[in-house]
Parts: C-alpha cells; sequence; structure tokens
C-alpha cells in the first residue's frame, strides 16, 4: 500500500523559512509527479506546488512562485518543500501528494495523501 508523510513544520515570524519533506513508503518517487497541497480553515485545498521527481520539471501557483522551490533529494529519496519570505496567508496545514503521471492541480491524480505538516505565521 502506498504511503506519504510530511515533516518539518513550524512556527515562524513573518520573513522567516521552512524546510517541508516529503517521504514515501510502499513505492519509490521515481518518474512521478509529487505535488504540495495547503489548506486554511475554512477553505478548499489549494495546490501550491509540484514536481516531476526525475526530470525535475516545476510547477507553481501564482501565490507562492518565487517563494517557495520544490526539490528531490535522490540520495534520502525525498521530496523537499523550501518555503521561504512567509507571508501569515502562507499559514496552514501542509499536504504531501503523490504518485502522479504529471504535475497538476487534480486532487483526483494523486492517489496517496499524508496526514498534513503545520505551518504558523505569526505577527
Amino acid at each position: 500500500e502506498m504511503h506519504v508523510a510530511e515533516s518539518g513544520g513550524g512556527l515562524v515570524q513573518p520573513g522567516g523559512r521552512l524546510r517541508l519533506t516529503c517521504t514515501a513508503s510502499g513505492f519509490t518517487f521515481d518518474n512521478y509527479a509529487v505535488a504540495w497541497f495547503r489548506q486554511v480553515p475554512g477553505k478548499g485545498r489549494e495546490g501550491v506546488a509540484c514536481i516531476s521527481y526525475s526530470e525535475e520539471s516545476t510547477l507553481y501557483s501564482d501565490s507562492v512562485k518565487g517563494r517557495f522551490t520544490a526539490s528531490s533529494d535522490k540520495a534520502k529519496k525525498t521530496v523537499d518543500l523550501e518555503l521561504t519570505n512567509l507571508k501569515p496567508e502562507d499559514a496552514g496545514t501542509y499536504y504531501c501528494a503523490a504518485p502522479a503521471n504529471i504535475c497538476s492541480w487534480d486532487e483526483s491524480h494523486f492517489g496517496a495523501w499524508g496526514q498534513g505538516t503545520e505551518v504558523a505565521v505569526y505577527v
């Protein structure tokens, strides 16, 4: 059975940075797309970043472009999301989702979802 798990959330000030990590079990990320979604209470889940693990091509939402960076760590077999210049509106629960054939924001394309990791940005 396929599983993914997130780690690395935390509490930071505006302008701060965090690094989230997604780890797979029951499968490997090779040749698949891995995405990061986030959800704020009262709002729907939105896709923020996606990476093709082998090709390392990426897709970002307009709200995070230039501030978030998705990368694949072949040695650790993980997918990371570097969050920089964090804003209060970036706070929420961040989910890793995989595997998909291509990057997209269509949640139905992803068969495994993590439990989520919390990102809090306080003033």
